[in-house]
C-alpha cells in the first residue's frame, strides 16, 4: 500500500532525491527534503548535513527552524513537507512544535530499518517510529512506490 502522488508532487519527491543524492556524493547520508507553501512555490529545501558530527542536521529538522522563522502560524500549517524518508522522532517533534501541515515521503522509516537489516547495518540509537505516533492528527502521505528503488538505491550505497 502506497500513495500516488499528483505529477506536481512527483517534482518535489523528485527534488528530494537528487537532494539525497546531492548528501550521499557529500559523504553524507542520502536524505533530502523540500518546504512548499500552499501556493506550489518552494520554500526551502535541504539535504542531510550530519557528516560533520551534528547528528541533528536533518533537513526536515532544518525545514522546521526556517518555517518558525519565517512563516506565520497559518502559512505553517498550510504547507507540505515533501522529504525522500519518513521522518525520525526528532525531526516529527519538530514538524508538530513548529505547526507544519502535511508531510509526502518517498521511503518509510519501517522500509529505512528493513533494508539496513538486510544489508547487516547495526540499526541507528533512535527506535523508528511512525510520524503519526509522535505528531497525531497530522496528515502524512508515502511511501511513494515511482521512487522506492531510487532512494533504496543511495541508502544501498551509503551503507556499502
Amino acid at each position: 500500500m502506497g500513495y500516488e502522488p499528483s505529477a506536481e508532487e512527483l517534482l518535489h519527491l523528485n527534488r528530494c532525491v537528487e537532494l539525497a543524492a546531492e548528501g550521499l556524493e557529500a559523504a553524507d547520508e542520502p536524505f533530502g527534503s523540500v518546504l512548499v507553501a500552499a501556493s506550489g512555490k518552494v520554500l526551502f529545501e535541504d539535504r542531510n548535513r550530519v557528516a560533520g558530527g551534528d547528528q541533528t542536521r536533518h533537513p526536515e529538522f532544518e525545514i522546521a527552524r526556517w518555517a518558525a522563522a519565517n512563516m506565520t502560524p497559518q502559512e505553517r500549517a498550510a504547507a507540505t513537507v515533501y522529504t525522500s524518508g519518513e521522518h525520525c522522532p526528532m525531526c516529527s517533534a519538530a514538524h508538530g512544535w513548529v505547526g507544519l501541515g502535511r508531510i509526502v515521503y518517498v521511503m518509510s522509516a519501517r522500509q529505512l530499518v528493513d533494508l539496513r537489516t538486510e544489508l547487516g547495518v547495526p540499526p541507528g540509537p533512535v527506535n523508528a517510529i511512525p510520524i503519526q505516533d509522535i505528531v497525531p492528527g497530522v496528515r502524512v502521505d508515502g511511501p511513494v512506490a515511482a521512487l522506492e528503488a531510487a532512494v533504496r538505491d543511495l541508502h544501498t550505497r551509503a551503507c556499502a
